[in-house]
């Protein structure tokens, strides 16, 4: 089984308008509500890739049912735990005539140290049947900065591997407790490095630091340029298919699926990097965050390029 950990869930609404404009009066063409949140999208793709997922994390009010309904109803199980308020709204408007994407986050709301001891208490529970177990997206208010790196404890003392796919100062601390596998695209990966980073070399020298510090697998994102990875000491370049998107986001979270349901059917590292690739560039070409055509998905996988470094 696959667990997912969404800190911050949301519901991720998605509005298309014609030729947006600040300051302006704008009608919906078309809308999409989607249950949302790094870990919730990573749920979403993984479960469409074929895997047995199990989606926990911390959820509030409507909104906190809205995301729970709405990925049962995918066959998902849940395990959330309840905090006061609404969980957030995440707004993506995205202009049909220029193809651009505005985004508006909402914060999410405060939680509690009982929160935080119920949910590592649900995620012993969990990881104790799980091979995987992804932590993905941004700390809610009111979480300590170490919090993935406590997660990241009861995860690997349970037996399973811990995903990691965060930001900042949650993903510096988490690196601390040596998560399985990280996957930093290149700005965050120059932010933990503390400086440009402007060339292959650069991001392979990173990433080899990242992985010299006791982690098994580090994915490196460069978005549509592919992946620089490095697997179990040894290197590879990922060259992902010639598309034109139609949504990028998302693509990172199922890039994460990806490779978690990889992990688990016990994929070679080439053979991992072509099908998280491919879930991704499947994502690129839905409307939706978190979703692939299962087609889509298998046209792309022979299209992918692996090479050794």
């Amino acid at each position: 089984m696959i667990t997912t950990v969404t800190l911050n869930a949301a519901i991720d609404k998605t509005y298309y308008v014609q030729q947006f404009a600040s300051g302006g009066v704008h009608r919906v063409v078309r809308q999409i509500a989607e249950p949302g949140g790094k870990g919730n999208n990573v749920a979403k793709v993984a479960k469409l890739l074929g895997a047995d997922v199990t989606a926990t994390g911390l959820i509030g009010g409507s909104s906190g049912s809205f995301i729970e309904t709405q990925l049962a109803a995918r066959g998902i199980r849940t395990s959330f735990i309840r905090v006061p308020g609404e969980s957030r709204v995440c707004l993506n408007i995205i202009d049909e005539h220029t193809g651009v994407s505005t985004e508006l986050l909402e914060q999410g709301p405060d939680i509690a140290a009982d929160h935080v001891l119920a949910l590592k208490n649900t995620l012993r529970s969990l990881a104790a049947e799980s091979s995987v177990v992804v932590l993905s997206g941004s700390l809610p208010p009111g979480a300590p900065a170490a919090l993935y790196a406590d997660l990241i404890g009861v995860i690997q003392a349970a037996g399973a591997h811990a995903f990691l796919d965060t930001s900042g100062a949650a993903l510096s601390s988490g690196l601390e407790a040596q998560p399985y596998f990280v996957k930093p695209n290149e700005q965050e990966l120059a932010a933990w490095m503390g400086r440009e980073l402007a060339s292959e070399a650069a991001w392979t020298e990173a990433a080899a630091k990242l992985a010299g510090a006791g982690i098994a697998q580090v994915c490196v994102t460069l978005g549509s340029r592919g992946t620089i990875a490095i697997i179990d000491g040894a290197a590879y370049r990922v060259h992902p298919p010639l598309i034109q998107a139609v949504n990028t986001v998302g693509c990172g979270d199922a890039f994460v699926a990806g490779m978690a349901y990889a992990e688990e059917r016990g994929e070679s590292p080439l053979e991992k990097l072509r099908i998280a690739t491919a879930a991704a560039a499947a994502n690129a070409m839905s409307d939706k965050a978190g979703h692939l055509d299962e087609a889509v998905f298998a046209a792309y996988l022979p299209q992918v390029q692996v090479t050794a470094l």
